[in-house]
């Protein structure tokens, strides 16, 4: 006879874990339990059946696996939490007693923990790390703009804000940076690394007011995990550009506010790289290797110690230059790296069928990727940021484009390290944030008057947009988000600004659903194109004609144009667009009629699942065209104010 099972030894009742027994099974406390847990990444879990894993209580309970807690007994820091315990309880004894040595020398020796096996057992590969570097760089850049305060340290804060200038100067360096856009949260920027597009969000420079409800206990375990995962990552990029990690802080310049100026790039030896080939390969090399190259006259193999000694030498020595980040010019190859090239590289042989066929290397690839980085767009220019501007975000964006460093300049109120005066008549763009008058007699040379949201939209659309509507004082075009794909919006039917489709080359809206006058539509949009595009309000009424208010504003727009002349060949054009308008309309209600009938026809042959998803699909799809219903309304609204003026 078989064993009778007993209730709550299996199943739910065994996978599962409670809170509290979990506590109780660590010895830990709740604040302990959930800083352990966000730094090995363990989430509750919602079982299928409460009741049953909850052994018959239906109290809310919340719910962890019972492995992932037998995975956590073996945690190294939760020892190091354990002597962190013993340790307190120490000096708070030696404090007691007054034994003030005692306690300090306890606070000298306190315990270390160190999190890079978690973060070695979280991101197996470095693809992994990437991937999950958003949230890591926005918390970095909350924190590094966050005054310090009881909670937050100062070094803290000194310390994000390095690693915030570390991931921007290498982004800078291999012009990874793809999309801006300046939001009400922050500045939103998304570069790719390595394939990953990564995204992150910098908050504006505003005097800063931290909330009292904010646990900040959780937040910066969250930010001690980010601060190494970050540290590994930039370890990794600045190794591939053969660039030392961490590069050199000039505390001076720093606290003189000199931003990027302040990290100093040092270009790794090359010798690191020969000591690790054989010896004779380096004997053969020898003569065309750089002066500084280490190598072996007796022809063997260098051993770990040998390259160990080798490198405390060079550490000792400090034979690395330091170098400014752009002043570095581009390390050129070695002799054994270019020797290991030609020995790897593939030779391509013609095809005795095909010969006109050719086979696409490696090396091919590689070039194709890289030349998909960020277009040199500034890198002819000479541009001077004005003290209200924020500094670092369009210094960024500039750098990231190909402007040089010695051709940016900013108000020496900004910082230190400005390598363009303001009068310097080298200057072709001055970056400004105000209404100013008599801009050419302020300043010597020729230059142009821009705002900030021009820099960005250009490096946006890669290519360098027009200045005039950007000028101070001026309304801005508006500003497109770059992460909005405007042709899949207008595939699935939701709404795209005007602004949207002349950047990607689309016809207007009218001349699109006008499929019965297309010749005579796109005749006269052709000779009429620049006028529209300076009278929105006559734009907005060929686009909708059947409303009569879009009318008015188009006549009061007209008067104020040309006159009566124009008055009359707007009233020409409604004329036309309305009966264009009504015709296509007639047309179109038969055939919806049919195209109903048919659809209703064919939801009788669907099954009761399928009917549901094609009614949850509809109204989706409906909301949609409310959606942009309600935007076109807005839209016209705006229009007609704008007319009125």
């Amino acid at each position: 006879m078989a064993k009778i099972k007993k209730r709550g030894e299996s199943g739910a009742a065994k996978n599962y874990i409670t809170r509290n027994q979990a506590l109780k099974k660590l010895q830990v406390t709740l604040a302990e339990f959930r800083r352990l847990c966000i730094l090995k990444g363990i989430f509750p879990r919602q079982p299928r059946h409460i009741k049953r894993a909850n052994k018959g209580s239906t109290a809310p309970t919340t719910f962890y696996y019972a492995k992932d807690i037998a995975y956590l007994m073996h945690e190294p820091v939760l020892q190091a939490f354990r002597d962190h315990k013993a340790f307190a309880k120490k000096v708070n004894r030696a404090i007691a007693r007054r034994e003030w040595f005692a306690a300090k020398n306890l606070d000298e020796n306190r315990p270390q923990y160190r999190l890079d096996h978690i973060i070695k057992e979280r991101y197996p590969t470095f693809a992994d790390s990437l991937r999950d570097l958003d949230d890591a760089l926005s918390m970095l850049f909350l924190f590094a703009n966050i005054p310090s305060s009881q909670s937050i340290a100062p070094e803290i804060t000194t310390h994000c804000a390095r690693l915030c200038m570390e991931w921007q100067l290498y982004v800078m360096r291999t012009r990874s940076l793809r999309k801006v856009f300046l939001s009400i949260k922050g500045v939103y920027f998304q570069a790719v690394v390595h394939g990953q597009e990564i995204t992150w969000l910098v908050p504006y420079m505003f005097a800063q007011q931290i909330p009292t409800d904010v646990d900040f206990r959780v937040m910066m375990t969250f930010l001690e995990l980010y601060q190494t995962m970050i540290g590994f990552v930039l370890f990794k990029l600045y190794s591939e550009e053969n660039l030392v990690y961490p590069p050199k802080l000039d505390e001076v310049k720093d606290d003189q506010g000199a931003g990027f100026g302040s990290l100093i790039l040092t270009p790794a030896n090359a010798e690191v790289l020969l000591k690790e080939q054989d010896g004779h390969r380096v004997d053969e090399l020898a003569e065309a290797a750089a002066s500084n190259a280490l190598h072996r006259n007796d022809g063997k193999k260098l051993s770990a110690r040998d390259v160990k000694r080798q490198i405390a030498n060079l550490s000792r020595s400090g034979t690395s230059q330091d170098v400014e980040d752009d002043a570095i010019p581009a390390i050129e190859t070695n002799s054994l790296v270019d020797a290991q090239d030609d020995s790897d590289a593939f030779i391509p042989q013609e095809s005795k069928s095909n010969p006109g066929d050719r086979l696409t290397t490696l090396g091919e690839l590689q070039e194709t990727q890289s030349d998909e980085s960020a277009p040199m767009l500034f890198s002819r220019y000479v541009f001077y940021i004005s003290r209200e501007c924020p500094r670092s975000v369009i210094e960024f964006v500039l750098r990231s484009f190909g402007a040089l460093p010695d051709n940016i300049g900013w108000d020496p109120v900004a910082g230190t390290g400005s390598q363009v005066d303001e009068n310097d008549e080298r200057v072709t763009h001055h970056i400004i944030d105000r209404p100013v008058d008599n801009f050419n007699a302020k300043h010597p040379g020729r230059r142009v008057y821009v705002q900030p949201q021009w820099v960005v939209d250009s490096a946006n659309r890669r290519t360098l947009l027009p200045t005039d509507p950007y000028q101070p004082g001026h309304a801005l075009p508006p500003h497109l988000s770059p992460f909005v794909d405007d042709r899949e919006v207008a595939r699935r039917g939701g709404y795209v600004p005007d602004e949207a489709n002349e950047a990607m080359g689309l016809e207007t809206a009218a001349v699109e659903e006008d499929e019965s006058d297309q010749d005579e539509e796109e005749q006269s949009e052709a000779s009429e194109k620049e006028d529209d595009s300076k009278r929105p309000a006559l734009q907005a009424m060929l686009e909708d004609p059947l409303d009569a208010g879009l009318l008015e504003a188009a006549e009061l727009e007209a008067e104020s144009v040309g006159g009566e002349d124009a008055l009359v060949e707007v009233r020409k054009k409604y004329t036309a667009a309305r009966k264009a308008a009504q015709k296509k309309q007639r047309t179109k209600e038969p055939a919806l009629t049919e195209e109903a009938e048919a659809r209703d026809m064919a939801k009788t042959l669907l099954s009761n699942k399928q009917r549901k998803l094609y009614n949850r699909i509809g109204n989706s799809a409906s909301k949609v065209d409310e959606e942009k219903q309600r935007l076109v309304a807005k839209k016209k609204q705006l229009t007609r104010k704008k007319a009125g003026k």
